[in-house]
């Protein structure tokens, strides 16, 4: 077990490795100037001369994507002079000092994710840590109800097949499949927020934290969580139905069902005890992909329902440009992938003790 995480974590690092030089070459292509996105209209060719020496846009392409990859790394090498711009400086990094080699500090440090362009020096990693919470809490709420709903409704139509219940669960499947999450978030805000507000008491628009009529005290609304949390999930428990009446239907297949059935037990038991556990590998698989994604494309959702997200908070970068804030958060995200991979592969060889983690 311990070679096989070192292993993926070996890969994880390469991966990781790859997404943060695809994020730095593809958005430094961009035209435009960092700095000048910086100072916006009041700009002089003094303080965009000061802001390309502070970040590092003076240098070439080359050295950036080094200085980034020092930044980002947890590990890192720091100039002690203080005016190169890895000096370690207390309000840009949080570090601990390993050993110091002639003008070079060697650390080990929370990544350095650069600050945003718009938020008047706000560290990147402070937005994030604003904003996933919330995309967390939407996420976990929408694959819980994909997760307990689906496989009720699952097991529901894989007992009934081909009865007008299980045609009837397929159509609600196919839909939810088929539907576009923006789509189904303007219907949901409109039908339930506006149409039927007043038996609902749900609102168009809201998120977990808001504040109260004096504007002076945030409070939780938990009820805004209910129309994001639905949309979200709509197309998770609908793969999730498919995945766990497919997978159930080909366990009621196997001999050991049979065996269990002529033994007489009920097919409560049989289900419980045999079938279920047998039949979530596919359903644990599924879950995994969607709900890393959710953390990715829970971007119109949020941007739909006004959910304080992560999400939204991309939507509103490429808005305004604030690269450093897309390239943080794409590389939050793809780092949330892998180790939700990781997890579920270590799940997956618990179900099924066939499946060697080697």
């Amino acid at each position: 077990m311990i070679n096989y995480i070192l292993n993926k974590a070996f890969y994880a690092l390469l991966t990781l490795f790859g997404v943060v030089t695809v994020i730095f070459f593809l958005f430094n292509v961009l035209p435009g100037d960092p700095a000048q996105m910086m100072l916006g209209q009041n700009e002089d060719s003094e303080q965009i001369a000061a802001v390309k020496a502070k970040y590092g846009f003076d240098k070439p392409l080359s050295t950036q994507y080094l200085y980034y990859l020092n930044d980002v790394s947890p590990i890192s090498f720091h100039s002690t002079n203080s005016e190169d711009y890895t000096f370690l400086s207390e309000g840009k990094y949080s570090a601990m000092s390993l050993f110091t080699l002639g003008n070079t500090t060697i650390v080990i440090k929370s990544p350095y994710l650069r600050e945003s362009f718009t938020k008047q020096g706000k560290k990147v990693s402070q937005v994030i840590g604003e904003t996933l919470p919330n995309t967390a809490v939407l996420a976990v709420s929408a694959i819980v109800i994909a997760i307990i709903l689906g496989i009720i409704f699952g097991i529901i139509s894989a007992l009934y097949k081909d009865k007008w219940i299980d045609k009837t669960i397929q159509v609600f499947s196919t839909l939810g499949m088929s539907v576009p999450s923006f789509f189904s978030a303007i219907l949901f805000a409109w039908f339930f927020g506006f149409v039927l507000h007043e038996y609902t008491n749900l609102e168009m628009t809201g998120s977990l934290y808001e504040l109260d009529d004096f504007g002076e005290q945030t409070h939780i609304k938990w009820k805004n969580l209910i129309l994001p949390a639905i949309v979200l999930g709509i197309r998770p428990l609908a793969v999730v139905i498919q995945l766990m009446r497919n997978s159930l239907l080909e366990v009621f297949n196997q001999d050991y069902i049979r065996t269990a059935r002529a033994k007489g037990l009920s097919e409560f038991q049989i289900i419980k005890k045999h079938a279920v556990k047998n039949a979530l590998n596919p359903v644990v698989t599924a879950i995994s992909g969607w709900f890393a994604s959710m953390l990715a494309g829970a971007v119109f959702v949020e941007y739909i329902f006004g959910w304080n997200g992560l999400g939204k908070e991309i939507v509103n970068a490429l808005n305004t440009l604030d690269l450093p804030v897309i390239m943080g958060s794409v590389l939050v995200i793809a780092l949330l992938f892998i180790m939700i991979n990781i997890a579920v592969d270590i799940i997956y060889g618990w179900l099924d003790p066939k499946v060697k983690l080697e």
